[in-house]
């Protein structure tokens, strides 16, 4: 195996994060990275939003603003409190066009393979990374209060910055469970 296959085997997600968060330039070659995804007709279906400080917080406002009118406390400080479990939220989201090769469900997917090389740069920089989606991520208030477009999705939020604490490994599957040979 080549050392890219090693660190994929040991990529893991991160859900304990701290200060600091990437720099400008870490950043920048990150997001250069996911613009590698698989991309057909060179449509670049796909943008992301960095919200950091004070973006923070009102990033938990308008998850907030997604509960009923009867939601517990308990629920909406939950939300509320979300994106300060990092210092850094990257939002990704899918930015598809009309086009007549290439269906909005592959632009879809190209920005969802994008948004994984972007959580594995972020992690050979050695940072930790969260993806997270939820409700929020779907919900028309969160979509128009960040600024979506209406042929736009938000394909997760990446919560990143530096691990504050190693949790245990995940089991993984044996390939021979996921594997099939066809015709089998």
């Amino acid at each position: 195996m080549t050392a890219v296959s090693d660190f994929l085997l040991n990529r893991a997600s991160e859900p304990r994060l701290e200060a600091p968060a990437p720099d400008r330039e870490t950043l920048d070659r990150a997001i250069a990275c996911a613009t590698r995804a698989p991309d057909h007709a060179l449509l670049r279906p796909w943008r992301y939003l960095v919200i950091e400080g004070e973006g923070l917080m009102a990033l938990g406002e308008l998850f907030a603003s997604t509960c009923p009118n009867n939601s517990d406390n308990q629920q909406i400080e939950k939300l509320r409190k979300a994106p300060l479990r990092a210092p850094m939220v990257i939002v990704a989201i899918a930015s598809p066009t009309i086009h007549p090769k290439v269906p909005e469900v592959e632009q879809v997917m190209s920005a969802a393979v994008g948004v994984g090389f972007l959580e594995l740069a972020l992690q050979d920089a050695g940072y930790g990374v969260m993806w997270r989606t939820g409700s929020v991520a779907y919900h028309s208030v969160v979509r128009s209060g960040l600024g979506l477009e209406d042929r736009e999705s938000i394909v997760g939020f990446l919560y990143v910055g530096t691990v504050s604490s190693e949790k245990p490994r995940v089991p993984r599957p044996d390939v021979s469970e996921i594997l099939q040979q066809w015709p089998g």
